[in-house]
């Protein structure tokens, strides 16, 4: 039987040198590893033509897939979401919502005509966390969980406890992950522990976080301690995360972090802001410790626990090792490969016919 053909709405900017693959990327190289055709669209740094491009395979491309996958996210790309959809609908083609970012829900809340359109064109509504399925029900009440999946072989799992003061922090250098708070953190515990040296990773997004980032370790006399390494390949990250032993993530909004599942599959000791989707992810004292945002003291306290408890960090390092086995791709893709199938039988119409309904506004 021929396996039906996927295209792949989303921010594909990994081939431009923007780091780490998207989440659609990904889902179309594990497909396409599978034996499916998977077209994924589009890679245009420029906002409008990644639109166009977006717009035009759809259209170009329309008898080369069967099903579409479209990533949603918040702001202005949930413009391209409504667009692509849309499109799709008008030549047929069922397509499957894919969830992303921990700033969705309150969006939809500001928008929830648009958020009700959006969801009821759809053949079927993913998320990759329960936080976001539950958060946004009200538009759509049967969104099915399918986590953000993960390579766990390119992960060494090095189980942790007792720990040495080796901190890394991965995430895009912007205000909403809270970068500052890392070396906030590591001042807190240089008096200590003045061996602890903290490892950031990603690139800048240019709203000038890296850069305070970096004043701010200079103010803190602890420019020695803190090593900027700039975006990396994704190849590179497993082999980086293993240089520390405790995680730190500081956000404001989040979702399901990738970047937290891979130290988790590392066996590394995550301590994490309790915000967003984290608390349906990481359970406190028993897979991480979860403390308030914009906290650096009592992430310094946890660090600190750590540090002096080695059977609670050998308790998280076993137990998120444990967690992040539910994200690996011969868990995640079975699933998808059986729901895209599934709306690749079904014409487009039927699909959105049969679709459950929000709740009424």
């Amino acid at each position: 039987m021929r396996k039906p053909s996927v295209l792949i709405v989303d921010n594909c900017l990994h081939g431009m040198g923007a780091g780490a693959r998207s989440a659609g990327e990904e889902l179309a190289l594990q497909l396409a590893n599978h034996g499916w055709h998977a077209i994924a669209t589009s890679s245009f740094r420029s906002r409008l033509l990644r639109l166009s491009g977006m717009i035009l395979t759809i259209w170009r491309r329309r008898t080369g897939y069967d099903v579409a996958v479209v990533n949603v996210f918040s702001g202005y790309a949930f413009i391209w979401a409504e667009v692509a959809v849309r499109l799709l609908r008008c030549i047929g083609k069922p397509c499957v919502l894919a969830l992303h970012g921990g700033n969705l829900p309150a969006f939809c809340s500001r928008n929830p005509r648009r958020a009700r359109r959006l969801f009821e064109f759809a053949a079927a509504v993913v998320a990759p966390s329960r936080y976001l399925a539950t958060a946004l029900r009200d538009y759509r009440d049967n969104v099915r969980v399918l986590p953000n999946g993960l390579n766990l072989a390119a992960y060494c799992d090095v189980p942790r406890g007792p720990v040495e003061p080796r901190l890394v922090w991965i995430r895009a250098f912007h205000s909403i992950y809270q970068p500052r708070v890392a070396v906030e953190t590591l001042a807190r515990l240089r008096a200590g522990y003045p061996s602890v040296e903290l490892t950031m990773i990603g690139r800048d997004k240019g709203d000038g976080s890296l850069q305070s980032t970096r004043r701010l370790a200079i103010d803190a006399h602890v420019e020695a301690a803190v090593h900027f390494t700039g975006g990396l390949d994704q190849r590179e990250i497993p082999s980086r995360i293993q240089c520390g032993d405790i995680f730190l993530n500081t956000s404001t909004i989040d979702n399901m972090p990738v970047s937290v599942i891979e130290a988790l599959a590392s066996g590394l000791c995550v301590v994490s802001t309790n915000v967003g989707g984290i608390p349906f992810l990481l359970e406190h004292e028993r897979t991480a410790l979860l403390v308030p945002p914009r906290d650096p003291d009592a992430m310094a306290a946890a660090v600190r626990r750590l540090l002096e408890d080695p059977v609670l960090a050998a308790r998280l390092s076993r137990n998120g090792r444990a967690a992040a086995v539910e994200s690996d791709w011969s868990r995640v893709l079975p699933q998808w490969i059986a729901l895209l199938a599934h709306c690749a039988a079904s014409p487009a119409n039927s699909a959105l016919a049969l679709a459950p309904k929000g709740r009424p506004a």
